[in-house]
């Protein structure tokens, strides 16, 4: 028992050791710097700084200044405005991102993560600005800024190419499912505009595609450089007219701004003007368009294996740190529960009963947009902050129950040779109770890898994360899932091997 708790002490002074450098890495990677722009002299600082004067009476750009970076929030999911390529963000929306630091005269910092957590990361201070193909509406407008608008499209329906000629426009799909972006315009339109109809949403586009090929939707809602984008480069799909009926702003793709950030507004606004008035939108566009001739050049999955071995690398780390910070919560929890003092006893249950009663996803949302409010943490340590909360509550119910199974002769019978209070827990009771529970305490461990797949909607790198990029890169859907959930299989199975062996010397001994 001894060695036992001898090496838990261990691995937690190891994860306080690693755990910085773990997160400053982590924090790198959480904002992308592939997409990073700045000024190569202070005389062009200088320069972008003159011309920078707005009539803005907030010191709203002041900051974004003085911190020498705008960060940028995108979901890089949605070509040709912004998706992934060997590994960096391009596409229309992070060309103009680009000019606007540039004008700026300060760094562009790309943060990726799903589209409907976009306008709450801005709303949290967690990025200075989005654009990720956003349609002004009125609802938004009362929680951000909106720039003018940089680009107008119409929207359009992608079908499979077996089903032309079927589909002509919206009115086509009376009756159909049809698939769309959730928290977008043509999410909002297609439930709106497609009469009987049943609208799926899902939050990355490639999954969308997906359920498109195979045949779980029956048509995909998406602007429409988006559906000519992906016809030009898959040839098992159309991309049709959809012919919605659009207000005169519903088509206009504008940068969302933080509420009240009117000088910084005014600022991207002659960004804007300066990029129409230079015609750029054309060659963004061209540039964009090269990039995804690229994706399709090799798409074999060995191509792909480092994005595939990031995944690992971040969701094993996580695991690992999760694992020795739930026990740790999961056993003083359970001391908690297990106090002869009622106020220690109702705290404990308490936090266990919210834990239990609310969903990780919730919980990992909370930490990172919520507290993040007060300060700033990083994505991968808001993941590790909430599954290892989360972990702790499950991980104290399963010890709790442990010590409650030793019979309690064992506890009258070490108290009679003299052994006190704190030695009987530790050297009768806690060894007899880790042996009875290191199958449950085992699963939870394993099911722990697994529940790390979530903390991919905040943007960490996890197998999930780069599964979709991979999606996104290749036009593939099926063979990157079936490489991720052999991953997946092969680090769940190792661990309850591992842990097989374990229980297997405790029960001889």
């Amino acid at each position: 028992m001894k060695k036992f708790f001898k090496f838990w002490l261990i691995s937690v002074l190891s994860v306080m050791l690693v755990l910085p450098l773990f997160s400053g890495v982590a924090s790198a990677a959480d904002q992308t710097s592939s997409s990073s722009v700045s000024s190569s002299s202070s005389s062009t600082t200088s320069q972008s700084s003159s011309t920078a004067t707005t009539s803005g009476t907030d010191d709203s750009l002041a900051k974004i200044k003085a911190k020498g970076e705008i960060v940028l929030g995108t979901s890089p999911d949605y070509p040709p405005y912004e998706f992934m390529s060997k590994g960096k963000v391009v596409g229309m929306d992070i060309q103009i991102a680009k000019k606007i630091a540039k004008d700026m005269g300060v760094k562009l910092v790309v943060k990726k993560m799903s589209f409907d957590s976009l306008l709450v990361a801005l709303q949290t201070g967690k990025v200075d600005m989005v654009i990720s193909g956003v349609n002004p509406t009125a609802k938004r407008a009362k929680s951000v800024n909106f720039s003018k608008s940089y680009y107008k499209a119409g929207q359009y329906i992608l079908i499979n190419k077996s089903d032309k000629g079927v589909y002509t426009s919206r009115k086509s799909f009376n009756g159909k499912k049809v698939g769309a972006q959730t928290g977008s315009l043509p999410y909002n339109l297609a439930k709106k505009q497609v009469k009987n109809s049943t609208t799926k949403g899902m939050d990355q586009v490639s999954d969308l595609i997906i359920a498109l090929k195979s045949h779980k939707v029956d048509g995909v809602v998406v602007d429409e450089p988006t559906a000519k984008a992906y016809a030009e480069n898959d040839k098992d799909i159309v991309a049709i007219n959809g012919k919605f009926n659009l207000g005169s702003s519903q088509t206009n793709d504008v940068v969302a701004l933080p509420k009240g950030a009117t000088a910084l507004t005014n600022q991207v606004n002659k960004s804007i003007a300066s990029i129409k008035s230079q015609g750029l939108i054309e060659g963004y566009l061209k540039k964009a368009g090269s990039y995804m001739k690229v994706n399709t050049v090799n798409t074999s999955m060995w191509h792909y294996w480092k994005y595939f071995a990031l995944g690992v690398e971040y969701t094993i780390g996580i695991s690992a740190v999760s694992v020795v910070a739930g026990f740790l919560i999961g056993v003083l929890l359970a001391f908690m529960r297990l106090s002869k003092t009622k106020a220690i006893r109702a705290l404990g249950t308490a936090y266990v009963e919210f834990v239990r009663g609310t969903p990780l996803m919730v919980q990992i949302l909370f930490v990172y947009f919520g507290l993040g409010v007060i300060v700033n943490i990083p994505a991968v340590v808001s993941g590790i902050i909430a599954v290892s909360l989360n972990s702790g509550a499950y991980v104290c119910e399963v010890i709790r129950g442990g010590i409650l199974s030793v019979n309690k002769g064992q506890s009258e019978a070490a108290r009679s040779l003299g052994l006190n209070a704190h030695d009987t827990m530790y050297s009768v009771i806690l060894p007899q109770a880790l042996k009875n529970i290191w199958p449950a305490l085992g699963n939870e461990f394993v099911s722990l890898i697994k529940e790390t797949s979530i903390v991919s909607i905040i943007g960490v790198s996890d197998m999930i994360y780069q599964l979709k990029i991979v999606q996104a890169d290749t036009y593939r859907g099926v063979i990157p899932i079936v490489i991720t959930m052999i991953l997946y299989f092969i680090l769940t199975f190792t661990i309850s091997r591992i842990l097989k062996h374990y229980e297997v010397k405790m029960n001889a001994k």
